[in-house]
């Protein structure tokens, strides 16, 4: 009886491993996408809070790099003042918005079924005028 049985344990070893392997690698890619959503919240937040502190109305690239530093994956956004075409004494805020970011799974089983990159929501933020030229907590935000 026992020849017959030969391999089966490592056969079952396998199927129970490939299984393991099916719920962990999608732990892990829902907690990265996890983690890109809070990082797209927290670049648009900084982005915003850079744009305002140094008053960069302008630059758009400028800020694009500062977010981009939080998340590379950011690839566009959307920066308005308002109202539109103030100086730093009339403007009332900023708005920055991330306007297209896709989270891309990573997983050899998720990727070996091609799945195409989930597009996230669009993340935005306004800080108000009040804040600007003002950083209380380093004056070096502005110099890199």
């Amino acid at each position: 009886m026992k020849r017959k049985q030969t391999g089966a344990t490592i056969v079952e070893f396998a199927l129970g491993l490939i299984m393991f392997f099916m719920f962990f690698f999608g732990i892990t890619d829902f907690a990265r996408m996890l983690f890109t959503w809070s990082a797209a919240n927290e670049a648009t937040r900084a982005g915003a809070r850079y744009a305002v502190v140094c008053d960069d109305t302008f630059n758009q690239a400028q800020v694009l790099a500062k977010m981009q530093a939080l998340l590379p994956q950011i690839n566009a956004i959307d920066l308005a003042w308002i109202p539109s075409g103030c100086n730093a004494a009339t403007c009332e805020g900023v708005t920055v918005t991330v306007t297209s970011l896709n989270y891309q799974w990573i997983s050899p089983i998720a990727g070996a079924a091609r799945l195409a990159p989930i597009p996230m929501p669009t993340f935005s933020t306004f800080l108000p005028r009040e804040v600007m030229h003002q950083d209380p907590n380093s004056a070096a935000i502005c110099t890199s």
